[in-house]
C-alpha cells in the first residue's frame, strides 16, 4: 500500500535502483540445470527482502572489501539465491587472466569443510564409524587411543607436518600425504598433548582424513573428492589439485603487493588445503548440507555441534567447521582460510539458511571481516558496536 504514496517519478527513480548492477545477480539464482536431486526446496526471498539486505551487503563491499584493491571473489546468498555477488581482478596478473564466476581459486583450509563432508559421507554408507580407531584404516600410525572424530575436531594431539619436516625432510623434494604418515611411523614424534583432552587447530589431522578416504574409497584422494562432493553437487569448478594440473595454469596467488608467490615442498598434501572452487560452487556444497539426501541429519547434527569446552569462551570447532557461540544468540559457523597469498572465508548462518562467501588469491585480511554482515540477516554473537 506505502507504494501508492510515493511519488511517481520517486517510484520511478527507486525501481531503476533495484534494477542497476545488482538485479543481474539477483536473477541468476542456482540455474536449472545445476539442480542435482540434494538440492533442497527453500522458497525463494521476496523482493522487498532482496532490496532491503543488498544494501547493507553492497556497504559492506564497497567499504570492507574495498573493490579498488579486492583482487578475488565475493557472494551473499539466501535459501541458496544469490542477493550479491563480485568477481574482480586476476587469476593471474603476468598473463592477464581475469577472474570470473568460473575461475577456480586456492581455498587453503576452507579445503576442510569438503573434506570433513566426504567423510561424514562415508559415514552415511556405513563405511567408517567417527569413534573408531584411525589405526583401523593406517596401522602405521604409531598413536593409540586417537579417533576419526578426533581428526576432525582436532583433538588428537599429533604434531603439525609443516614443522616436523623442516629437519626430517629435503626441502627440495615434493611432501606427499603418504609421507606424512611415514615421518610420523619412522620418527614417533611425541604428541603435542593427551589425545581428546583439548582443542589445538592441526593441519596434519586433515592430512591423515585424506588417507584416510583413499583406504576406503580405494581411489585417489582428488578422484574420490570427485565422487563424493564435486560430481553429485554439481560443482563443475571444484577440484584438488595434484600432478594432473599445470601449476602454472591455475590461478596463482600474491602477496598483499601484488607479488607472486611461489609453490614450495608443501603444496603437494592434500585434506587439509589444496581444493580450488569459485563462491558459486561453494553455495552448491553449503546448500547440500541441509538436504538429508546428500547429509543425513544424524551427521549434520555430530558436524554442526562444538567439541571443546575445557576453556571457557565463544569460539568452538565443530567436525570440519569453526563455531562462535553466545548465549541468546544464533551459533555463527564458518570456516576461514590461508595459504600463500590466497586468503577466503566462508560462513554458513543456518539459523537463517544464508551463506556469504570471500575469496581471494592476494593476501587480504579483510576477507574475514564477513562476520559484519551476520546481524543484517539474524541474532548471531557479534557486537561491532564497542569498536567503533
Amino acid at each position: 500500500m506505502f507504494l501508492k504514496k510515493i511519488p511517481h517519478i520517486i517510484l520511478v527513480f527507486l525501481l531503476f535502483l533495484s534494477s542497476c548492477g545488482g538485479n543481474k545477480a539477483v536473477k541468476k539464482t542456482v540455474n536449472q540445470d545445476d539442480k542435482t536431486k540434494y538440492s533442497p526446496v527453500f522458497d525463494r526471498p521476496s523482493d522487498l527482502y532482496i532490496r532491503e539486505k543488498r544494501i547493507p551487503v553492497r556497504s559492506f563491499y564497497e567499504e570492507r572489501l574495498n573493490p579498488n584493491r579486492f583482487n578475488g571473489m565475493f557472494l551473499v546468498a539466501k535459501n541458496g539465491h544469490v542477493l550479491f555477488e563480485r568477481y574482480v581482478g586476476f587469476a593471474n596478473i603476468a598473463t592477464n587472466t581475469k577472474i570470473s564466476s568460473n575461475t577456480s581459486l586456492h581455498l587453503a583450509s576452507i579445503s576442510k569443510v569438503a573434506t570433513a563432508l566426504a567423510i561424514l559421507r562415508l559415514l552415511d554408507q556405513k563405511k567408517l564409524f567417527l569413534d573408531e580407531d584411525v589405526r583401523n584404516y593406517l596401522p602405521s600410525l604409531p598413536y593409540e587411543g586417537i579417533s576419526i572424530r578426533m581428526l576432525l575436531s582436532h583433538r588428537s594431539g599429533i604434531p603439525y607436518y609443516g614443522y616436523f619436516t623442516f629437519d626430517t625432510w629435503p626441502l627440495g623434494k615434493q611432501l606427499k600425504n603418504k609421507d606424512v604418515l611415514m615421518l610420523l611411523k619412522k620418527h614417533k614424534f611425541p604428541l603435542n598433548f593427551q589425545p581428546n583432552t583439548h582443542f589445538a587447530y592441526c593441519n596434519t589431522n586433515y592430512a591423515l582424513l585424506a588417507l584416510i578416504i583413499e583406504k576406503i574409497t580405494h581411489e585417489p584422494f582428488p578422484l574420490a573428492m570427485k565422487k563424493l562432493i564435486f560430481d553429485p553437487l554439481k560443482m563443475k569448478h571444484s577440484f584438488i589439485l595434484d600432478k594432473s594440473y599445470d601449476k602454472d595454469q591455475i590461478s596463482q596467488s600474491y602477496s598483499s603487493g601484488k607479488i607472486r608467490q611461489r609453490f614450495d615442498y608443501l603444496d603437494d598434501v592434500y585434506g587439509d588445503k589444496n581444493m580450488y572452487s569459485t563462491v558459486r560452487d561453494l553455495l552448491k556444497m553449503d546448500m547440500g548440507t541441509y538436504s538429508n539426501d546428500f547429509l543425513s541429519s544424524s551427521s549434520r547434527k555430530e558436524m554442526f555441534k562444538g567439541y571443546s569446552y575445557e576453556r571457557q569462551g565463544t569460539k568452538n570447532y565443530g567436525l570440519g567447521v569453526r563455531i562462535v557461540e553466545a548465549e541468546g544468540k544464533d551459533p555463527y559457523f564458518f570456516h576461514s582460510g590461508w595459504w600463500h597469498g590466497n586468503m577466503g572465508c566462508y560462513a554458513s548462518l543456518r539459523a537463517d539458511t544464508v551463506t556469504i562467501i570471500a575469496l581471494s588469491n592476494v593476501y587480504n585480511r579483510s576477507v574475514y571481516t564477513i562476520n559484519r554482515l551476520a546481524n543484517t540477516f539474524g541474532n548471531y554473537p557479534f557486537d561491532f558496536e564497542e569498536e567503533e
